[in-house]
């Protein structure tokens, strides 16, 4: 069965609304062989998925160059496949002054290099500071990126609602990466409906809470010391938002056990999460990571599976309103 696919914003391209998020495929996750990473690319694509998401600094350029690697041998996948990667955590994230073009030229050089393309099919800013999205400047450079053929579109990816709010309100922004997750409804307020309204896409990344709506841990599970959901909790390296979309592991798993119960028969609990984001008006992909070639083909799966009812939407959202709102990291 093939994929229903949805035009991704600006880039006029249309892409599967379930991709592959790739950052797993670079570091950050415990470690992924580098034949596992090429199985994975493999089995996503062959189950349908048309969109891939990577960035410069996932194992430094590894994920990036898996992909590259990947297409080089499968053209008949490269002439389907939408690649966006992201730049900037190379710069000081708390430096805005860095975003500029030189900068620009010297990033997205390198990932053409490294996914082994002359043009980039969509580069996004990885979550730069605040003050980025409200400086001509940068969009001015992101602007002569794709006259100069770097790229053939941007985005943003963003850690909160007021920032893709005012890079939705930019007018060659062509997509929005944002956090989503039956864990974090704030998106659907505000952002879906302006994206929607402006023909901005939109690009749900962290969907399973970290693995958290899986369903599959508990409070005795135990992480890999270089998996970011054992030393990135409180946010010691970065946004803490990034690592269970924020929200406090012992809570998270609780609230997941619930969410559990509430799967269809026939689904796993992960596609139930990814179908609730699938379903959201507005969403044109969503990205969930997988390390194994079987846990790609499931969440590829989630799309042969029909909308969730009413009932289960509600059920969904009054376990976010009793256990998880008043929980979820402040700065959401």
């Amino acid at each position: 069965m093939r994929m229903q696919t949805r035009v991704l914003g600006r880039t006029g391209r249309e892409v599967g609304v379930v991709g592959l998020g790739c950052w797993q495929l670079g570091g950050d996750w415990g470690v992924v062989a580098d034949d596992t990473a090429l199985s994975v690319l493999e089995a996503a694509v062959d189950a349908g998925v048309t969109f891939l998401d990577t960035a410069d600094v996932y194992g430094d350029g590894r994920s990036e160059r898996a992909i590259g690697a990947f297409l080089a041998g499968r053209p008949d996948a490269a002439a389907r496949v939408t690649v966006a990667t992201k730049m900037g955590r190379r710069a000081d994230p708390h430096e805005p002054g860095a975003y500029t073009y030189d900068a620009f030229c010297r990033w997205t050089d390198r990932s053409r290099e490294n996914l082994r393309t002359d043009t980039l099919d969509l580069v996004q800013l990885h979550c730069p500071p605040t003050s980025v999205f409200h400086t001509d400047e940068v969009f001015d450079a992101l602007d002569r990126l794709v006259e100069d053929g770097r790229t053939a579109a941007y985005g943003v990816s963003v850690e909160t609602v007021d920032e893709a709010l005012a890079a939705i309100a930019r007018p060659h922004v062509a997509s929005v990466q944002i956090i989503l997750n039956v864990f974090r409804r704030k998106p659907l307020e505000q952002v879906l409906p302006a994206a929607a309204e402006a023909g901005v896409g939109i690009i749900a990344r962290v969907p399973l809470a970290s693995g958290l709506l899986s369903g599959k841990y508990d409070a005795h599970t135990q992480f890999a010391s270089d998996d970011h959901r054992a030393y990135n909790r409180h946010g010691e390296a970065f946004d803490v938002g990034e690592t269970f979309s924020g929200v406090p592991y012992d809570v998270g798993v609780a609230a997941a056990q619930d969410v559990a119960a509430l799967t269809p028969s026939g689904m796993t609990t992960a596609q139930l999460a990814l179908k609730w984001i699938v379903q959201q008006p507005g969403v044109s992909v969503v990205i969930p990571g997988a390390r194994t070639p079987a846990q790609a083909q499931a969440n590829a799966a989630t799309d042969r599976f029909p909308d969730l009812d009413d009932a289960t939407l509600t059920s969904l959202e009054q376990v976010y309103d009793d256990q998880v709102r008043e929980h979820v990291h402040t700065r959401w």
